[in-house]
């Protein structure tokens, strides 16, 4: 059939948003609102943290069930010279972006700027007060500045696993494929919006943008579809770039591991829709340059025919024993 790749995306997106969702709604809703009892945070962390191996599960149940097999995985990069800078980029530039994002954010509300940590090293010391133990603030201040570095060397592995769930999706299968579909910059911005509402539920449950605001959840639901577009145009770099879905993993885990980290430095905790974290566009607003000159580098690049956008699986009409007989 001439469309094939649409009905693999079709496929796909089904099977990521049905399994997702309905994981979501059956598993985690009720254990977020209380609804099965006894379960400690932790575990709540893990069972939601469960829902990113759904796009990886997608990608796997697309490819057996269309007959396109493993070919063009998105996996393995490109030459390592070329590939090896945007990796690099990758891993570093999550929290350089953050930083200056939120440092945008402090210079517009220095009212809100918290240099000695003071709101959260209370936070602890009173945690810590429950159960019977203190901790100097020295200590606690030092504890806190160590994780920043570690965050920003060792997040991007120990996410990696977890990030890949996602990134094989949406980076790895889904971007490449509506790419032989759709000019560039709706592609970018066709799959930040999905991605974007695939995040509906744990954002309706108050995940990134809290509760309580106006317009909840829509408003948070909408504000998740900005975030994951600017993030998804950089993670899709790198994957174009690179070849790999491995790059886009190492940005994800790099965000994951450092987004929170911004937030130390502010009195209030700021406002998830303005900063200083980067979810917010005032705490976003360096992703959001670096994504706007990327987002025109792909232009430029496709309308001077140089863009080498990655093919995953099989081109249209073709299923995994067809080649064979072709060649």
């Amino acid at each position: 059939g001439g469309n094939t790749i649409m009905k693999r995306i079709v496929i796909f997106l089904a099977v990521t948003f049905i399994l997702t969702w309905g994981y979501e709604f059956g598993v985690v809703y009720p254990i977020a609102t209380g609804g099965i009892a006894g379960i400690p945070p932790v575990a709540t962390q893990f069972v939601i943290g469960a829902a990113m191996f759904f796009p990886a599960l997608g990608v796997l149940i697309t490819r057996l069930i269309t007959g396109e097999g493993f070919k063009n995985s998105l996996i393995k990069p490109r030459a390592f010279k070329k590939s090896f800078p945007w990796f690099l980029l990758a891993w570093l530039a999550p929290a350089v972006l953050a930083t200056i994002g939120a440092g945008v954010y402090f210079l517009a509300f220095p009212q809100d700027f918290d240099p000695s940590m003071t709101a959260m090293i209370t936070a602890q010391q009173q945690a810590a007060a429950a159960t019977g133990t203190g901790i100097p603030t020295e200590t606690l201040s030092l504890m806190m500045l160590v994780q920043l570095p570690v965050a920003v060397v060792l997040g991007p592995v120990l996410n990696i696993f977890t990030t890949f769930g996602e990134e094989w999706g949406w980076r790895g299968y889904l971007m490449p494929k509506l790419g032989a579909k759709m000019r560039i910059v709706p592609c970018m911005l066709a799959t930040g919006v999905i991605w974007g509402l695939w995040h509906a539920p744990l954002t309706a449950l108050g995940h990134n943008y809290g509760l309580g605001y106006p317009g909840w959840p829509v408003m948070g639901i909408l504000a998740m579809c900005v975030f994951c577009t600017v993030m998804g145009i950089i993670f899709s770099y790198v994957t174009i770039r690179t070849g790999s879905s491995l790059a886009a993993a190492i940005g994800h885990g790099a965000l994951n591991a450092f987004v929170a980290a911004t937030a130390l430095f502010s009195v209030t905790g700021g406002n998830p829709f303005v900063g200083p974290l980067s979810t917010g566009i005032v705490g976003g607003s360096a992703f959001v340059v670096v994504a706007a000159v990327m987002l025109w580098d792909l232009h430029r690049r496709e309308k001077a025919g140089s863009l080498d956008l990655p093919q995953a699986g099989l081109p249209d009409g073709i299923r995994k024993g067809d080649e064979k007989a072709a060649s």
